[in-house]
C-alpha cells in the first residue's frame, strides 16, 4: 500500500481564552466557496433491487436502490450518473426508490415513488417527477409512507406510465393499496383493490388505442398473494385464474402476448424479496388464458427454501426467458435462460465469468455465501434493443454482459462485468483521514470497509478483511496513522487491530462483552478511540461498560468511572497530541469526563454543558497540536473547549450541528479549519449545508450547494495535509469527497 508522507503541522495551538481573535463570536459572514463534488471510489455495496430500459430509446437505462437513490447509465462512459443527490438531510428518507418509470412515449420523462419506511418516524412517501431524465425534479407529497428499504421492495415495479396515456400513472404502495393519477403524478386516487401490499402493477397496452388509456391492468400482491386482472381501467379487480396464491415479484408480457409471472413465498407474514423467502415459482399465460408452471428448478428439490424474483424477456424473439432465484443461500443465486418457453432451462453459473475489473473487494462475494452469481438477485433485464445484453442487480452492485447468446452455444461462456463505475451504495458510518499512510479510512455496514491509499482509485490492499461484516467505527493512532483498530459486529471478539495501515489485522482479545440485551435486543460493536501514539485504547461497546488495553488489545479491562450507559452508546474520544488521555461526554450529566492512565479511569473533567436525551445527537472531537482542545457539537450548538479554563464558548451563528470535523489550516491561519454541517445562521437567513471557518468559527463560508447535498450524512472528516478538502460518509450513497473549485 503506498504512503503518504507525513507533512508536520506548524504553528497549531489551542487558542486560550485572551487568545480568541475580535470577531471569534461574529455571525458568519454570507460569503460561499462551493466545492467540487467527486464519489471515493468503492464500487456498489448496495442492493440494487430495480432496472428499467426505456422501450424506445436505445440505451437509456435506470437503476434504483433501496438508500442511495436512483442512477442513470451513461453508456458513453459505461458510469452511472446518480439522480437523487439534491435531496436534503429533512428528505433523506427519499433517497429509499420503491418503484421507477418511464414514459414510453416521452424518453425524457422519468418518475420515482420514494420513501424508505413504515415506521411513524419516517419520512412520508412522495412522488418524484422529471421531465429532463433526472437533471431536475417535481415532488408530490403522497401522504402515506413507502417502504423503498422495508420487506417487499425488490419486487415491482409498482410504479407505471400508461403507455398508451402518458398522463395516467399508477402507483402500488406498501400498505395503502393501489392509486391512480390523471395528471402526471401531481394528484392521486385510491382505487377499490383487494389488498393492501401491492407487490407490482404491469399495464398491458395491446389493443387500446393510441391516445386513450389502457383498460387492461395486472397488480400483484404480498400480503394477499396473487396475481389480479382489471379490465376496466382499475374500475374492478379479479383474481387471475390458474396462477398461483404466491406473490407475484415481476411479470412481462412476451412479443406474442404471452404473460409471464415469477412468484415468491415467505416464512412469515412479512413481504418477501429481500427476506423470508422459503419457496417461489415461474408460469406463463399464453394468449389463450391458460396458466402453465415453467419453474427452472422447484425449492425444495435440491435445496433449501428459495424464492423465484428477476424475470424479463426479449422483446423481439417470443420464447427466450431469462429468470433468476433469490435467497437461495445454500447453493448461492442463479440466473435460468430458456429459448423454448420455458420448456427447457440452462443454468448460467456454470457457464458465467465474472470481471471485477478495479474492484478487489468483489472478489470477497463468496465469502457471504452468495455464490458467484452473487445474492439478492431482485431483478434482471433484457436490453429491449439488444437481445443478446443483459443486466442484473444483487445486495452489492449490478452485473452487465453483452455476450448472454452465448450460453446457447456448446461450451459458450457469458461473460458479465461488474459495472458499478459511479454507482456508490454502501453505508459508511464513520471515516477518518489520517495524516500518514492511508489518506482514508472507512468503517461500512454489510461490507466491512476499508483503507485508501488513493482516493482516485478503488482500495486495492487496505480491505478491511475479512469482508461482509458490519464494522462500527475505525479509529487510527494520530502521531503513529499505521496502527489503527476498528469494531465489528460479526468478530467473535468485536473487534481488529492493524499495526501496518489496514494490510493485515489481528482479532481483538476475548471480552466480557455482550452481543444481545437482557431484552434481547441486538447490541452493536460499539466505537473505538486509539490514543495519540497507540499505546492505548478504549473501546464503548453498544450500551455496555467502556474497555480499555495497553497491549494493542490483547487484553481487556473494564473502564472505572465509566457513565451508565443503558440507552445510549457513549463514543470515547482520544487526545491527538498526548498519549494515554481520552474524553467522553456523558449527555445524561452535561459533563466531560477525562482520562490520563489510557483509559483505566475516568474522572469529571468539564461541567455545566448541555444534558441530553438519548435519543439527541451529539459528538465531541479533539484536535492535533495541543492538549485537551476540544470541540462539542450539541444539538443547539457548537462550543469550544479550549484553554486552562475550559469553560466553553459558543459559536454564535451555528444553530444546528449535526456533524463537526477539523482539516488543514488555511494558507497563513494558525489554527485548523472548522467543518460543520447542519444549519448556520448567514446573513440573517438559517440556512442548511455544509460549512467551513478558517477562523475559528468567527466567519463560516458555505461549500456546498443545493444540487449536493446528499441526503443523511453519518460521518464527516477533513484531510490534515491539504486545506478545503472534505469527505462526507452519506448513508447509502458511499463516500465522498469535496475540494475547492478553485484549486481544481
Amino acid at each position: 500500500m503506498q504512503r503518504r508522507h507525513l507533512i508536520k503541522a506548524t504553528g497549531l495551538c489551542a487558542l486560550g481564552a485572551a487568545g480568541m481573535p475580535a470577531a471569534w463570536a461574529a455571525t458568519p459572514s454570507p460569503a460561499a466557496e462551493v466545492c467540487d463534488w467527486r464519489s471515493v471510489p468503492f464500487g456498489g455495496g448496495g442492493l440494487v433491487d430495480g432496472l428499467v430500459f426505456h422501450p424506445r430509446e436505445a440505451g437509456l437505462l435506470y437503476a434504483r436502490t433501496d438508500a442511495g437513490g436512483a442512477f442513470r447509465f451513461d453508456p458513453a462512459s459505461t458510469s452511472w450518473v446518480p439522480l437523487l443527490d439534491h435531496l436534503s438531510n429533512a428528505d433523506a428518507d427519499l433517497m429509499g426508490v420503491l418503484s421507477l418509470a418511464v414514459d414510453a412515449q416521452d424518453p425524457n420523462r422519468l418518475y420515482a415513488a420514494c420513501g424508505q419506511y413504515l415506521g411513524e418516524w419516517s419520512r412520508n412517501g412522495a412522488l418524484l417527477a422529471s421531465s429532463d431524465r433526472g437533471a431536475t425534479w417535481r415532488i408530490t407529497e403522497l401522504g402515506i409512507k413507502l417502504g423503498g428499504r422495508d420487506a417487499g421492495r425488490g419486487s415491482g415495479e409498482r410504479l407505471q406510465v400508461d403507455p398508451n396515456q402518458g398522463d395516467v400513472l399508477w402507483l402500488g404502495t406498501t400498505r395503502d393499496g393501489l392509486m391512480k393519477s390523471a395528471d402526471r403524478g401531481q394528484s392521486f386516487r385510491r382505487l377499490d383493490f383487494p389488498a393492501r401490499h401491492v407487490s407490482l402493477v404491469l399495464v398491458d397496452a395491446a389493443g387500446g388505442a393510441p391516445g386513450a388509456p389502457s383498460s387492461t391492468v395486472y397488480v400483484g400482491s404480498h400480503d394477499k398473494p396473487g396475481l389480479y386482472v382489471s379490465r376496466d381501467g382499475g374500475a374492478s379487480f379479479t383474481r387471475e385464474p390458474g396462477a398461483p396464491e404466491q406473490a407475484p415479484q415481476r411479470a412481462v408480457l412476451g412479443p406474442d402476448g404471452t404473460l409471464y409471472a415469477s412468484f415468491a413465498v415467505s416464512y412469515s407474514d412479512a413481504a418477501s424479496n429481500p427476506g423470508n423467502a422459503k419457496s417461489g415459482s415461474v408460469w406463463k399465460r399464453d394468449p389463450k388464458g391458460r396458466w402453465t408452471e415453467i419453474t427452472p428448478v422447484v425449492p425444495g428439490q435440491n435445496s433449501k427454501g428459495f424464492g423465484y424474483s428477476g424475470l424479463d424477456v426479449d422483446r423481439r424473439v417470443p420464447g427466450r426467458i431469462l429468470v433468476s432465484t433469490f435467497e437461495r443461500w445454500d447453493q448461492g443465486d442463479d440466473l435460468f435462460l430458456s429459448t423454448d418457453d420455458g420448456a427447457h432451462w440452462t443454468p448460467l453459473s456454470g457457464r458465467s465469468k465474472h470481471q471485477v475489473g478495479a474492484y478487489a473487494w468483489a472478489l470477497s462475494n463468496q465469502v457471504r455465501g452468495s455464490g458467484q452469481m452473487g445474492g439478492q438477485i431482485c431483478d434482471i433485464k433484457i436490453d429491449p434493443f439488444n437481445g443478446d445484453r443483459a443486466v442484473y442487480g444483487t445486495g452489492f452492485g449490478l452485473y452487465m454482459a453483452d455476450n448472454l447468446l452465448a450460453a446457447q452455444q456448446p461450451g459458450g461462456i457469458v461473460n458479465w462485468t461488474f459495472a458499478v463505475d459511479r454507482l456508490e451504495l454502501s453505508v459508511p458510518v464513520e471515516i477518518k483521514s489520517p495524516s500518514e499512510g492511508a489518506s482514508l479510512l472507512g468503517a461500512m455496514n454489510d461490507i466491512s470497509g476499508a483503507g485508501w491509499d488513493s482516493i482516485q482509485k478503488p482500495p486495492r490492499a487496505g480491505l478491511f478483511m475479512p469482508f461482509g461484516e458490519n464494522n462500527r467505527s475505525v479509529d487510527h493512532a494520530e502521531l503513529l496513522p499505521v496502527l489503527i483498530a476498528r469494531t465489528a459486529d460479526q468478530a467473535s471478539t468485536g473487534g481488529y487491530v492493524s499495526v501496518d495501515g489496514a494490510i493485515t489485522w489481528r482479532p481483538f482479545g476475548p471480552t466480557a462483552r455482550l452481543t444481545k440485551a437482557p431484552n434481547g435486543d441486538y447490541l452493536t460493536a460499539g466505537r473505538i478511540a486509539v490514543s495519540a501514539k497507540g499505546n492505548f485504547m478504549v473501546w464503548a461497546p453498544d450500551r455496555q461498560p467502556a474497555l480499555c488495553t495497553r497491549d494493542l488489545g490483547a487484553t481487556w479491562k473494564e473502564c472505572a468511572g465509566w457513565p451508565a450507559t443503558r440507552d445510549v452508546t457513549l463514543t470515547p474520544v482520544a487526545d491527538r497530541a498526548v498519549d494515554g488521555v481520552f474524553y467522553v461526554y456523558d449527555r445524561s450529566s452535561g459533563k466531560i469526563l477525562i482520562s490520563i492512565d489510557g483509559g483505566a479511569s475516568f474522572k469529571p473533567s468539564i461541567t455545566g454543558l448541555p444534558v441530553l436525551d438519548a435519543w439527541q445527537s451529539a459528538q465531541l472531537i479533539s484536535a492535533p497540536g495541543s492538549l485537551r482542545d476540544l470541540w462539542l457539537a450539541v444539538p443547539d450548538g457548537l462550543v469550544y473547549l479550549a484553554g486552562p479554563d475550559k469553560r466553553g464558548r459558543t459559536i454564535k451563528g451555528v444553530a444546528e450541528p449535526w456533524l463537526i470535523a477539523l482539516g488543514k489550516a488555511a494558507p497563513g491561519a494558525s489554527y485548523h479549519s472548522v467543518y460543520v454541517w447542519g444549519k448556520v445562521i448567514v446573513n440573517g437567513t438559517l440556512t442548511e449545508g455544509l460549512f467551513r471557518s478558517d477562523d475559528v468559527g468567527a466567519n463560516f463560508k458555505r461549500i456546498n450547494d443545493d444540487r449536493h447535498r446528499f441526503g443523511r450524512l453519518l460521518s464527516l472528516a477533513a484531510d490534515p495535509l491539504e486545506h478545503g478538502v472534505v469527505y462526507l460518509a452519506a448513508q447509502g450513497r458511499g463516500i465522498l469527497v469535496g475540494r475547492p473549485r478553485a484549486a481544481s
